[in-house]
C-alpha cells in the first residue's frame, strides 16, 4: 500500500524496531466508500458474533471517519474505550468530530467531551439493531455520545437526525 500511495511509512532506527504508518490524503478520500460498504453490511448481514470469531471494535471505530456525512453538524471530542480489549487489555480510541469530518486515533488523555466505557460483549450490544446500550457507561455530553453511536450503529434502513450538538465545553 505503501508503493501505491495509500499509506506513508517512517522507520524509526529505535531498539525494538518501530515503523509508522500513516493514511495518505489519496486513501482518506476513501473513507466515504468503507463507510458505505460497512453501512450495506451492517444492514444486509448483521449476525450475532460466533464464539469462535475475534472481535476486533478498533476497526469499527475507525470506520467513523467514513460514517460521517458531509454537511453533518456534529461536533465535539468523544473518547471509546474496550475495557476488556485482545488478550485481556482494553483499548481507547479519541474520536474528533466536527462539521460534516471526523478523525480518530488511538489512545486518550480524558480531556473528551464525552466517554463511553465498555466491554466488548457491551459494544456488541449496542452495535446490534436492537441497539442496547445499558451495558455501555456513557459519562460527559451524553447527546453528543449518543449521536455518535446513533451514527455507528444505525442499520435495517432506521434513520437518525444528528442534530448539531454543542460541545461540553464550548
Amino acid at each position: 500500500m505503501v508503493a501505491d500511495g495509500m499509506l506513508t511509512r517512517k522507520r524509526y532506527r529505535e531498539v525494538p524496531p518501530r515503523v509508522d504508518y500513516e493514511l495518505t490524503e489519496r486513501s482518506r478520500e476513501l473513507a466515504p466508500v468503507l463507510g458505505k460498504l460497512a453501512r450495506w453490511g451492517y444492514e444486509w448481514a448483521w449476525s450475532p458474533p460466533r464464539a469462535s470469531e475475534r472481535i476486533d471494535l478498533g476497526a469499527i471505530f475507525r470506520l467513523v471517519p467514513g460514517l460521517v456525512e458531509a454537511g453533518g453538524a456534529l461536533s465535539g471530542t468523544i473518547e471509546l474505550s474496550v475495557t476488556d480489549g485482545h488478550d485481556g487489555e482494553g483499548a481507547t480510541y479519541r474520536v474528533v468530530v466536527a462539521p460534516g469530518t471526523a478523525e480518530i486515533s488511538e489512545g486518550g488523555n480524558g480531556t473528551a467531551d464525552a466517554q463511553v466505557r465498555g466491554t466488548t460483549a457491551a459494544w456488541v450490544e449496542a452495535f446490534s439493531p436492537m441497539g442496547d446500550r445499558e451495558g455501555l457507561a456513557i459519562s460527559g455530553d451524553s447527546q453528543l455520545a449518543d449521536s455518535l453511536l446513533s451514527l455507528i450503529a444505525l442499520g435495517h434502513n432506521a434513520h437518525v437526525d444528528v442534530a448539531h450538538v454543542e460541545s461540553a465545553t464550548a
